[in-house]
């Protein structure tokens, strides 16, 4: 799901690197001394799992675990997400420095958003509800981050219109996959560490 450099206009481009900025100035605000520790390995399990990539148009398909980053982090998704794409552009070259915000922008809202509707109930609630929320978060984050990615294509000029409309399709799979990984391993924090699904508001 990283978009490549040379691809979005020069407004969207900005756009993106301030929304970015603003996500990550709140993140770092709320961003405790022992958060540091969960948020690492957070971005190391992003990192990682975005690795293996298919190429798809001007972007890629893979797993992303934005949904699952949200639940645990909240607005530190932003934070997480950009060390985890900038060392990705830097050492294989995924997506650009350019687009960076963007797309920072396109996993890390998705997050946020997974946070505010799914946190709470997988902490509080009993354990089916814990799973359909981690199934709920890993899903709608996927749905979430596709639609904001082909937002910046079509934003960008009406060529990409048929683009947009393959990645939301490819990415239809990696909604269930994602889905299914968040629910499990929302399922087995809450039984061997709950407490790391409390975050700092």
């Amino acid at each position: 799901m990283h978009i490549s450099e040379g691809v979005l206009s020069a407004p969207v481009l900005l756009s993106g690197a301030l929304l970015t900025a603003g996500g990550v100035a709140v993140g770092l605000k709320k961003m405790a001394y022992e958060d540091i520790p969960k948020v690492a390995v957070m971005s190391s399990a992003f990192f990682v799992a975005s690795l293996i990539h298919v190429p798809v148009g001007p972007a890629s398909v893979h797993l992303v675990l934005n949904g699952l980053l949200g639940i645990l982090l909240g607005w530190m998704s932003f934070p997480s997400i950009l060390v985890a794409l900038t060392l990705q552009a830097l050492l294989f070259q995924f997506g650009g420095f350019t687009s960076l915000g963007v797309n920072t922008f396109n996993m890390a809202a998705p997050a946020v958003i997974a946070y505010y509707l799914f946190n709470m109930p997988a902490r509080k609630g009993r354990q089916i509800v814990s799973a359909i929320s981690g199934f709920a978060a890993g899903a709608s984050g996927i749905a979430a981050g596709i639609l904001l990615i082909a937002l910046s294509l079509v934003s960008t000029g009406e060529g990409f219109i048929n683009v947009a409309k393959v990645l939301v399709a490819a990415h239809l799979p990696v909604m269930l996959i994602e889905g299914i990984i968040s629910a499990f391993t929302v399922i087995f924090l809450k039984k061997v560490k709950p407490e790391i699904l409390e975050v700092a508001r």
